[in-house]
């Protein structure tokens, strides 16, 4: 009986193993299109980019009143999480739209900080022409994200 219980385990594992090994693993198909649930996981993750946009409003009366400390400020302070929340809805996004919002993401950052520097350098028009393109690209990053 001891040298049996061995036995009987060895060729337990060798038929777990076996069974294991023969069968044919199933492929993950990838979604291509948002289905109302992942809709519905994403409108979290949504809605304080689009308050981010809305509030590129205040920005803009910055701007046009020249105000260049503030414009710095409101781009470091109010806008300096937007990175981090655009990163993580990019990550959420179907396989096929990632590489377009995180390529709209790091433009859309690209323009901030053409806007902080002209700001600190005092370039009005640099600073209304890069502000147009974050506008642009703003749009076109929430025009990514379904919504229900």
């Amino acid at each position: 009986m001891r040298l049996l219980r061995p036995i009987l385990s060895l060729v337990l594992v060798l038929v777990t193993t076996l069974l294991v090994s023969c069968s044919s693993p199933t492929q993950a198909k990838i979604p291509t299109v948002y289905t109302p649930e992942k809709i519905a996981q994403l409108q979290p993750y949504r809605e304080p980019i689009a308050l981010a946009r809305k509030n590129m409003a205040t920005l803009k009366e910055f701007i046009d009143a020249e105000n260049w400390v503030n414009i710095r400020t409101f781009i470091h302070g109010p806008l300096g999480g937007l990175r981090q929340e655009i990163a993580s809805t990019s990550n959420k996004l179907l396989k096929k739209d990632q590489p377009v919002a995180e390529n709209l993401g790091k433009e859309l950052f690209k323009h901030f900080e053409i806007i902080d520097v002209a700001a600190k350098d005092r370039n009005a028009s640099l600073v209304k022409e890069q502000y147009n393109e974050a506008i642009k690209d703003f749009d076109a990053y929430l025009n990514l994200i379904p919504t229900a």
